[in-house]
């Protein structure tokens, strides 16, 4: 009887000092951030220096993707994909069933986190057509609809020589200064009155910022650091870009109308100074995160997670949204620091965004389902991962995209166009090699890779007979 006692609490010190040394994940969620838009990993003048020393003292992944969205709000795509774990077209048929078949048996991903013993704790924007009260344990502030509302008079501005209807940092316009306080600072503080809670169990949260999503607004000081004189236009700058209505870009895209068409330097210049200014004051929150981590007694065992759901083009191309497969767009920044991650260390393969969900769910000890499209990226920083041989993009049916060695093709269905590019060569993506002997040869190549990865995750596009050329010759003609 005394052994059976003594093995019963030998078993119960051992499950307490497992929980005790579960860590704590932190996952910190920016909206519409390119990956180039934190000064260590790009070429941007802007400043970003808490995210620099979180990339110096973690590690990067360069090359992740966003893999687009079903309609023009990319957001709810990417947190469906992020919350289920399935690939944008599975994604896409749950999510009218989420509550049914996601939330109600404990599948969504903070539910499979807080079977573990965790506390899940959730403060920002949601955009995931689930109940997100029975989806977390705690909730910090969040806003019905989740975004800030339209400032009436953020569209079509500026026009040189004109009065701007528009100011970036006046709270009268309302958005992120709704409610007295910016949005991004309101964060920082759901992150302190979490941590504050007596709650002992380790812990998930989940922290979504709305920024540096239009209206980019922020305090005058921050618009200061970036007189036009300091902003650049981006390389691959155009008036217009010449296939925007294939590609759904037309007037009637809402994140279009931002600028007037066609666009001008100076119009492109003043969105990029206010998205740089939002991305910095950003920075600054996140900045106040780090340091409430670091003087508390959880930041030893605590993994940070740094992305955004999906990138954007802010004057890039003619474009001024998130609905193109231009890398601004679909590429984002992502960081990981905490316990056995190596610091500074850059890591090229391509990866998901999304990945974080399984590399998370592993972190906490849970299993991860088979039908988890994503993958752990853990082998990655430890020295043994093995690369994706290449990524894809949709939008809606418009739309069609594949990386694949630092080669792209992006198709356009509706007017049989496809564009090829060299990205090692032409990281800008200005050079478009389709039409010659040896750009036809890599498209017909990268479409074959694409067909078969269609297959793979349930796109249900029909792309062989919109591009039989491509099929029909490696250097065949095709519509350009």
């Amino acid at each position: 009887m005394m052994l059976r006692t003594v093995l019963v609490l030998m078993s119960f010190l051992a499950c307490a000092r497992a929980e005790e040394s579960k860590p704590n994940i932190l996952f910190l969620f920016a909206d519409d951030m390119s990956w180039k838009t934190v000064r260590s990993l790009g070429s941007e003048d802007i400043d970003t220096p808490n995210l620099d020393r979180l990339a110096a003292r973690g590690t990067t992944f360069t090359h992740a993707y966003n893999s687009g969205g079903w309609h023009g709000a990319i957001c709810v795509a990417s947190r469906t994909m992020l919350m289920t774990g399935r690939q944008l077209w599975r994604a896409r048929d749950a999510e009218p069933r989420l509550n049914q078949d996601y939330v109600a048996k404990g599948r969504m991903w903070p539910q499979q986190i807080a079977a573990r013993g965790y506390r899940t704790c959730f403060a920002g924007k949601w955009h995931v057509q689930a109940d997100h009260k029975k989806v977390f344990g705690e909730i910090g502030h969040f806003r019905a609809g989740g975004m800030p509302k339209d400032g009436k008079n953020a569209y079509f501005r500026p026009v040189e020589g004109q009065p701007d209807p528009w100011s970036a940092s006046d709270p009268a316009e309302g958005g992120y200064w709704a409610g007295g306080k910016h949005w991004s600072a309101v964060m920082a503080d759901d992150f302190s009155t979490f941590l504050g809670g007596k709650d002992e169990r380790p812990w998930f949260m989940y922290l979504a910022f709305n920024a540096p999503h239009d209206p980019r607004q922020s305090p005058q000081e921050y618009l200061d650091r970036y007189p036009l004189s300091r902003v650049q236009v981006p390389a691959n700058f155009l008036p217009l870009y010449p296939h925007r209505a294939a590609m759904g870009a037309a007037k009637g895209l809402r994140d279009e109308n931002l600028a007037p068409f066609p666009r001008t330097p100076f119009a492109v210049k003043t969105h990029r100074r206010e998205y740089y200014a939002a991305v910095t004051y950003l920075d600054t929150q996140i900045g106040r995160i780090l340091d409430e981590l670091a003087a508390s007694g959880a930041a030893a065992n605590t993994y940070i997670f740094f992305t955004a759901d999906h990138g954007l083009s802010c004057g890039e191309h003619g474009l001024l949204g998130k609905q193109n497969l231009y890398d601004a767009s679909v590429r984002v920044p992502f960081i990981v620091a905490g316990p056995g991650v190596p610091s500074g260390l850059k890591v090229e393969a391509p990866v998901y965004l999304q990945d974080a969900m399984p590399t998370v769910l592993k972190l906490a000890g849970a299993e991860v389902a088979d039908d988890v499209d994503f993958r752990d990226l853990r082998p990655h920083w430890e020295g043994k991962g093995k690369p994706r041989e290449a990524v894809t993009g949709a939008y809606r049916d418009l739309q069609r995209m594949i990386e694949c060695d630092g080669k792209k093709l992006i198709l356009y269905p509706a007017v049989k166009v496809a564009r090829v590019f060299d990205l090692a060569a032409d990281p800008d993506e200005k050079t478009d090699l389709a039409g010659t002997p040896g750009g036809d040869a890599l498209a017909a190549e990268l479409f074959e890779e694409l067909l078969e990865i269609q297959q793979e995750t349930g796109d249900p596009l029909d792309l062989r007979s919109v591009f039989a050329s491509l099929l029909s010759s490696p250097a065949g003609e095709k519509s350009r």
